[in-house]
C-alpha cells in the first residue's frame, strides 16, 4: 500500500542525488589587475566551491578560474577558464597582498610507522612552483594548526615576509607514576650540555581534564599566535598574551609592529563559542618587540571579525552583549589606529521597517569588506525573510542597499578588492550562482550592475513565495507588542499533488536564527517529491529587529508554538493544501517546537521528524556546552557560579515538550548525532523512551560521528532518505 502512494526507494534516492550535486560556492579571490598591450585592465578570479560525494560519503573542495576585463567603472567582459579541479588536502590558503605569493596549510597522511595519523605541513607558492614547504609537526613548536573560521587565521605581513596563524599550544609529555623504561639520550641544551627539562615526561598528568570551546571545538582547548619567518622557515610562539585569554582571528597590524588579535575570556570555564556571538571577548593588540599587551576596545563586551581598512588606518568589528540571546542585532564599532579613538557606526536597530537598514545580524563580517576608499564598507544581512548586501559609510554611518535592482533572495558578500565586488546569489528554487559588479563611487551604490559569471538554472516543479503574519491581540507580547513575522511557503507545481498538496510545517532553530530566502536542500527536495513546505520565522527570529529578538527569552514553548500554529492554520485556510495530511520537521529549537506542537495540539499533525531536539531544559541544563542557553530562554538569570534553585528547575521543566508527551499520538521519527555537544543525544533518547513506553510509533536513527548539525555527507543523505520514507509512510 505504501509504495502505491509513494515514489519508489530509487527513485526518491535518485532524486536526492540529482540535487545534492548542486555544489556549495564558499569563498572568492580577485588576483592583481594586469593590462594587456591595447591598454585594457584585467584580473583572475579564483572561486572555491563545495560539492556532495555521495559515492565518497564526504564533502569536496574544487576550485574555478575566471577572467574579468574592466575599464575600472565596469566590467566590459567576464567568463570562465579551463574547468574545475577537485582541491585535496587544503586547510587554509592565502594570496599574499601583491598577488605574487600564496600560503598553504595542509594535511598529509603519515606514513604508517609514525605515531601521528596525519602532519601539516604549510607552504608557499609563487606564480610558478613551491618554494617552501615545512613540516610543522616535525618541528614541534605548538599542536595542531587551527583551522576553523572561529579562531583560525592565515595572514601575510604587509611585507610579504612572515605568516600569522594560530594552532592549538603544545602539551608537555606525560606518563605513568610507574613508567619504567630504558635511560635515553635526550636533547642537550646548548648552553649547558645537560638535557632539556621539557624533554622529560610528566608525571601524573596523563589523565587531566582539558576543558574545550565545545559544539565543533572539542580540539580546541588553548590557543596561541604562531608567526613563520618564510625566508629562516623558522616559527616563533608569541609571548605576551594573558593567560586568561584564548587568541583568535588575527592579523597584522600596520608598519608589521605586531599583531592585533579577538582574545576571548576562558575563566572560569570555557562554554561553547560555535554560534554564540555573546562570548565575553575584547579587541588586543600585542608588540612583537616589547611583547606589550594592549587593549583596543572595551572589556566588558562580545567582539569579532575585526577588518583592518586598505589605508591600515582602521579597524571596524563587530559587537554584542555579553550573555543574553546567543545571537543577537549586533553594533559596528571603529577603531582609528593613530587616534586609538573608537567610535560606534551603527547601532542595534530596535524595529525592522522597509526602506530602512534592518540592523546587522551575521556571523562574521567578509574577509575583504572594505571599498577602495578606506571609508566605505560591505556586508550582508537578513532582511526579513530575505538576506541582502548594504554599503554602509563609516563616516556617516549612511546605509544603501546594494541590491536593490537585483533579483529577491538571498545574497552574500564573497569580497571586495579594489571595488571589484563578488557575490553569491540563490533562492529556494535556484542553487548558488555567482555574480560580479564594480562598486559605483559613493553616492551612486544604488546603481550597481550585477553581472551572472555563473549561471545556474532554476529547480523546475517549484513555486515559492513570503507571508506575513501578525498575532492576534491575545498572543501580543506584553512589552513588545505589535510585531510580526514571516514565512515562506514552497509549493510543488508539477506532479499528482500539485493542486492540493500535503503539507509539512518546518519551524528554523537557534531559536534566535532566520530561514532566508536562499537555496535549502530538505525544502527542495521535499517539494520535488510532492509536499508543500512552510518554513516559519516566529518572533524571536534575526532580521526582524532586536525588540523581536528580546521578546522570546522566557516564552519559549508559548509565543513560539503559537506563532508556528497560528501559522500553519492561516496557510491552511487561504493555500489549497491538503489539510488532513500536515506533518512537522525540526532541528535543535525546530525539534523543540515540533515535540511541543505535536503535545499541544495532537489532532492536528499526522507525523513528526525530530533532529537533536531540546526536550527537557531542566536535563539539559547540566550536560550541554552552552548551560547559559537553558536559562536564558527560560527568562531566567546566568551567573557561572549560580546552581539553580527548586523553582528554577520547575520552570525549565514547564517550558519544556517532556511536559505534554502523555498527549503524543503522532507517529515520531528522532535522528541523534552520537557527538552532539550542543543538545546531547540523551535529550532524543529520553523523549524517545518516554514515546515507547506510552505505545507511540516512533524509530530513532543514531549517528556516529556527527555532532548537532548532522552534516556528515552520509548522515545527511540517509537522514533525508528516511524523513521522506516516513512522511510518505504516515501522510
Amino acid at each position: 500500500l505504501i509504495l502505491q502512494v509513494s515514489p519508489r526507494t530509487e527513485e526518491l534516492s535518485e532524486l536526492y542525488r540529482e540535487l545534492s550535486q548542486h555544489p556549495g560556492l564558499s569563498t572568492a579571490c580577485l588576483g592583481p589587475d594586469l593590462t594587456t598591450q591595447y591598454g585594457g585592465k584585467y584580473c583572475s578570479l579564483y572561486t572555491e566551491w563545495s560539492q556532495r560525494d555521495l559515492a565518497r560519503a564526504k564533502n569536496i573542495k574544487f576550485c574555478r578560474q575566471y577572467l574579468l576585463f574592466h575599464d575600472g567603472a565596469s566590467i566590459v567582459y567576464s567568463g570562465p577558464v579551463g574547468t574545475c579541479s577537485e582541491i585535496k588536502d587544503e586547510l587554509l590558503s592565502r594570496e599574499s597582498p601583491s598577488g605574487t605569493l600564496k600560503a598553504v596549510l595542509r594535511k598529509v597522511p603519515s606514513k604508517e610507522k609514525e605515531k601521528e595519523k596525519e602532519k601539516q605541513f604549510l607552504e608557499v607558492w609563487d606564480q610558478n612552483r613551491k618554494v617552501k614547504s615545512i613540516d610543522l609537526t616535525a618541528l614541534d613548536k605548538h599542536g595542531s594548526v587551527c583551522d576553523d573560521d572561529q579562531f583560525g587565521c592565515l595572514a601575510w605581513s604587509h611585507s610579504e615576509t612572515h605568516l600569522l596563524y594560530v594552532a592549538e599550544k603544545k602539551r608537555p609529555k606525560t606518563e605513568s607514576f610507574f613508567q619504567s623504561k630504558a635511560p635515553e639520550l635526550g636533547t642537550s641544551d646548548e648552553d649547558t650540555g645537560q638535557p632539556k627539562k621539557e624533554d622529560a615526561p610528566l608525571k601524573g598528568e596523563q589523565f587531566v581534564y582539558h576543558e574545550d570551546w565545545g559544539e565543533t571545538l572539542s580540539t580546541r582547548s588553548v590557543p596561541v599566535l604562531c608567526i613563520l619567518d618564510i625566508e629562516g622557515s623558522s616559527i616563533s610562539v608569541l609571548e605576551g598574551i594573558p593567560e586568561h585569554l584564548s587568541p583568535g582571528q588575527a592579523f597584522w597590524s600596520p608598519e608589521d609592529t605586531g599583531v592585533v588579535f579577538v582574545g576571548w575570556w576562558h575563566e572560569p570555564f570555557r562554554l561553547g563559542l560555535r554560534y554564540c556571538t555573546n562570548r565575553r571577548s575584547a579587541l588586543f593588540y600585542v608588540d612583537l618587540t616589547g611583547g606589550k599587551c594592549e587593549l583596543l576596545s572595551e572589556d566588558t563586551k562580545a567582539v569579532w571579525s575585526p577588518r583592518l581598512s586598505p589605508d591600515s588606518c582602521r579597524i571596524v568589528y563587530l559587537e554584542n552583549n555579553v550573555l543574553g540571546p546567543h545571537q543577537q542585532c549586533s553594533r559596528l564599532l571603529m577603531y582609528d589606529w593613530y587616534t586609538k579613538q573608537t567610535s560606534t557606526v551603527l547601532e542595534p536597530v530596535p524595529r525592522q521597517e522597509w526602506g530602512a537598514f534592518p540592523g546587522i545580524y551575521c556571523g562574521a563580517l567578509p574577509q575583504m569588506c572594505w571599498a577602495a576608499d578606506s571609508r566605505r564598507i560591505l556586508l550582508d544581512t537578513a532582511q526579513r525573510s530575505y538576506q541582502d548586501m548594504f554599503v554602509v559609510d563609516t563616516a556617516t554611518g549612511a546605509t544603501t542597499l546594494l541590491t536593490a535592482d537585483g533579483p529577491r533572495g538571498s545574497w552574500s558578500v564573497l569580497t571586495i578588492d579594489r571595488d571589484l565586488l563578488v557575490a553569491r546569489f540563490s533562492t529556494p528554487s535556484c542553487p548558488p550562482m555567482l555574480k560580479v559588479a564594480v562598486l559605483p563611487a559613493a553616492g551612486h551604490e544604488a546603481q550597481t550592475q550585477w553581472i551572472c559569471l555563473q549561471d545556474t538554472p532554476p529547480v523546475p516543479g517549484i513555486s515559492w513565495g513570503i507571508r506575513t503574519l501578525q498575532p492576534p491581540p491575545e498572543q501580543e507580547h506584553p512589552q513588545y507588542g505589535g510585531l510580526d513575522f514571516d514565512a515562506i511557503l514552497l509549493r510543488p507545481t508539477e506532479g499528482p499533488t500539485a493542486q492540493k498538496p500535503p503539507l509539512v510545517v518546518m519551524p528554523h532553530g537557534g531559536p534566535h536564527s532566520v530561514f532566508t530566502a536562499g537555496w535549502m536542500l530538505y525544502p527542495a527536495a521535499l517539494c520535488r517529491v510532492g509536499f508543500a513546505v512552510l518554513l516559519v520565522n516566529y518572533r524571536g527570529s534575526l532580521g526582524f529587529g532586536q525588540d523581536s529578538v528580546a521578546s522570546l527569552p522566557g516564552n519559549v514553548g508559548t509565543q513560539d508554538v503559537r506563532d508556528v500554529q497560528l501559522c500553519m492554520e492561516r496557510v491552511l485556510q487561504e493555500e489549497a493544501l491538503d489539510a488532513s495530511r500536515v506533518a512537522l520537521v525540526g532541528g535543535s529549537h525546530g525539534g523543540f517546537l515540533a515535540c511541543h506542537l505535536i503535545g499541544q495540539f495532537p489532532d492536528t499533525y499526522r507525523a513528526c521528524v525530530v533532529r537533536n531536539p531540546v526536550v527537557n531544559i531542566a536535563s539539559m541544563v547540566a550536560t550541554t556546552d552552552i548551560p547559559d542557553w537553558c536559562l536564558t530562554e527560560t527568562g531566567l538569570p546566568y551567573a557561572p557560579n549560580a546552581l539553580p534553585d527548586p523553582a528554577q528547575w520547575t520552570e525549565m521543566l514547564h517550558k519544556s515538550p517532556i511536559r505534554y508527551v502523555d498527549r503524543v499520538r503522532v507517529p515520531v521519527l528522532l535522528m541523534l548525532g552520537e557527538d552532539d555537544r550542543r543538545v546531547p543525544p540523551k535529550q532524543g533518547l529520553e523523549y524517545y523512551r518516554a514515546l515507547k513506553a506510552r505505545g507511540v510509533p516512533t524509530r530513532l536513527l543514531w549517528y556516529p560521528g556527527n555532532s548537532h548539525a548532522l552534516a556528515g555527507v552520509e548522515a545527511e543523505a540517509d537522514g533525508f532518505m528516511n524523513m521522506a520514507l516516513w512522511l510518505f509512510k504516515h501522510l
